[in-house]
């Protein structure tokens, strides 16, 4: 195989003069763009830094979405079965430690308003005896569904959790979190949904 070797380096040399053309032209665009700062930023500390509701969708004041959600039985069970009285609904799931650490307020919570307000366990991982045990071993008496294909997570745009979702009772979102106390719990349930 011979090789003309003029026409390598002629080849070599266009392709380094085409290479430097674009750098210099890259170059220039970035020293001729107008660069915009910003000194009013605030910096704040908190020995808290888990996600916030500010990761997720804000859903306030839309109906709930109507999708299937699932028992542990893996039966299909609609979101539009939820509707009709005041409902919280907490996304779950047992790895999250923010969600580990409120299970029991919620526990406490439903056991004092349950009568007057329907709780609802919204778990991510798929069915799972672990997940139900795991639930009731922070005291959860409410119902477990499972969002295994994420259509309600989706529908309502959780990105961090544990979220909750204050409804009403004719569906619509009236207040949406992040983790909570059982205080706090209690004080939105009783503003937002009695």
């Amino acid at each position: 195989m011979t090789v003309n070797k003029r026409l390598l380096f002629g080849s070599l040399a266009v392709a380094v003069a085409v290479i430097v053309a674009v750098s210099i032209v890259t170059a220039n665009r970035n020293d001729s763009a107008t660069v915009t700062t910003y000194d009013d930023v605030t910096l704040t500390s908190s020995n808290d830094l888990s996600p916030t509701i500010g990761t997720n969708a804000a859903v306030t004041g839309r109906s709930l979405p109507a999708v299937d959600v699932h028992t542990l039985a893996g039966d299909a069970f609609a979101t539009t079965d939820l509707i009709g009285r005041p409902l919280v609904v907490n996304f779950w799931f047992s790895t999250c430690a923010p969600c580990k650490k409120e299970l029991p307020a919620f526990a406490a919570v439903q056991a004092k308003l349950g009568d007057k307000v329907r709780f609802v366990g919204v778990d991510s991982l798929p069915p799972s005896a672990n997940e139900e045990a795991f639930a009731r071993d922070k005291g959860v008496q409410y119902e477990l569904f499972y969002d295994t294909d994420g259509a309600l997570t989706s529908a309502v745009g959780v990105a961090a959790f544990p979220q909750t979702l204050f409804i009403d009772a004719a569906g619509t979102i009236v207040e949406q979190t992040g983790e909570l106390t059982a205080e706090r719990l209690e004080q939105l349930v009783r503003t937002e949904l009695l």
